[in-house]
């Protein structure tokens, strides 16, 4: 019998099948935010903050990797000639999971929103925290996919471009990755603000 985690895909599905025993187990409403919630409320607020956080994890987790790993092995590697593996192999792959885990996490975290979208952009009364919180995830998500990978794509070589502009690529991209590496410390810090999290509930 093979071992489930000798492979990614049997890794997530253990897990998957973990994560059902032990709602199987627990009471649903031990999970809920509040025990004012319904149990269908519940449900569907239980499932959004996993698709959320699941997928954010994801998504902060390369741009970290990014940033704080591959940039610098990238220019250690051009000095001795061994990056190409990286590139070819490595870099496109982080940047699948990396764009759609950033989608994933701002249309989960619209979906939680609800009805109160339009309250939290709008920054009204009670929403502030998560609502700047939600306009730097936004500023992120339009970095990822407006800079970050059409300019990886040049750099990348998946869409032709010369010299001149695989430089001016590096740069935008460097700087628009930057970016969202300094947006996701304050993003985190309000995300994670018991205060948003209650006000999103209308607590």
């Amino acid at each position: 019998m093979n071992n489930p985690l000798d492979t990614i895909k049997g890794t997530i599905i253990g897990g998957l099948a973990l994560s059902i025993i032990s709602l199987l187990i627990l009471d649903w409403s031990e999970l809920s935010t509040t025990g004012l919630l319904g149990d269908g409320v519940a449900v569907y607020y239980g499932f959004m903050r996993f698709f959320h956080v699941i997928a954010g994890v994801t998504w902060i987790g390369l741009l970290y990797y990014f940033n704080f790993v591959q940039v610098p092995a990238l220019k250690q590697a051009a000095a001795d000639g061994t990056g190409s593996g990286i590139t070819k192999h490595v870099a496109p792959l982080a940047l699948l999971w990396f764009r759609w885990a950033a989608l994933v996490t701002w249309v989960a975290g619209a979906a939680l929103l609800g009805a109160s979208f339009t309250d939290t952009f709008l920054l009204k009364p009670g929403y502030e925290a998560i609502g700047i919180g939600s306009w730097m995830g936004t500023i992120m998500l339009f970095n990822v996919w407006g800079l970050i990978w059409p300019n990886q794509q040049k750099i990348l070589g998946m869409k032709k471009a010369s010299d001149e502009e695989k430089v001016v690529a590096r740069r935008v991209a460097l700087l628009a990755s930057r970016t969202n590496t300094l947006l996701s410390i304050p993003m985190l810090l309000l995300m994670t603000n018991g205060l948003s999290h209650r006000a999103l509930l209308g607590l």
